[in-house]
């Protein structure tokens, strides 16, 4: 695995990707699931929320952690394409759901196995010489985040493993190579019932995060299935997230 060095300005003026047609290729090719989106009115939902956050902050390095088809990658990495600047890690060990069972995926199709096809996914949309995929679990990812090289975060974008604890992880993972005013945003923030027989910890996670107003604000839009927007208050806030927040 090649290390990331830091993101250099692309050379050109910013523009505006999101004409009828490419929205079209995002529905077909990239598939929103539980993003608020409407395919017949050419509406993204969430994925203006993620466009615009981007072109909004100017981030030099975005994190997308889990993507079924890849909606949200494809939406953070054409704001950075509009932007002239910045990089996105992508992370997805690619599971299926049929061959690794419920607990690890739902819904997965094992769209990451090859990369030439992720390269060819992103190449699509213009945007895959911005995106870096890595095919390991989060997990994996964080412990060798330092020995990769790679850079301090601007946005996190958190779709993986939806257990309370595998979403603790990745936020605090993140987190850590965050400063002040970064972004996390949590996806799966409405999905009820799976989080009333505990197989999903999204809202239970984000309920302790909206505990410690000293450390972030949230806002939670519950509308589909859900994303909330976490903004981080202070430089060294993972140091402070409590185990209280083990349940």
């Amino acid at each position: 695995m090649r290390t990331t060095t830091a993101a250099q300005p692309l050379i050109g003026q910013e523009g505006f990707s999101l004409a009828p047609e490419l929205i079209e290729d995002i529905f077909r090719h990239a598939r929103p699931l539980g993003h608020h989106e409407d395919r017949e009115r050419m509406n993204l939902g969430f994925g203006f929320i993620y466009y615009a956050l981007a072109r909004t902050l100017r981030p030099k390095h975005v994190l997308v952690i889990g993507s079924g088809f890849g909606f949200s990658v494809a939406c953070f990495a054409l704001a950075l394409r509009d932007n002239r600047a910045g990089r996105l890690l992508f992370v997805d060990p690619s599971y299926s759901v049929l061959a690794d069972g419920p607990f690890k995926t739902v819904g997965g199709t094992s769209q990451w196995d090859d990369e030439a096809k992720v390269a060819l996914r992103f190449g699509r949309f213009g945007v895959g010489d911005l995106v870096r995929h890595y095919r390991m679990r989060s997990d994996e990812f964080f412990a060798r985040y330092e020995q990769l090289g790679l850079p301090s975060l601007d946005i996190a974008f958190i779709d993986g493993n939806h257990s309370y604890d595998n979403v603790r992880r990745d936020f605090r993972g993140a987190l850590r190579r965050m400063r002040r005013n970064g972004y996390l945003l949590l996806h799966d923030t409405n999905i009820y019932v799976r989080e009333l027989v505990r197989h999903a910890g999204v809202k239970r996670w984000l309920k302790a995060v909206k505990a410690r107003k000293d450390l972030f604000e949230a806002i939670d839009f519950p509308f589909s299935s859900g994303v909330a927007l976490v903004r981080v208050l202070e430089d060294d806030a993972w140091r402070h997230l409590d185990s209280y927040s083990r349940r």
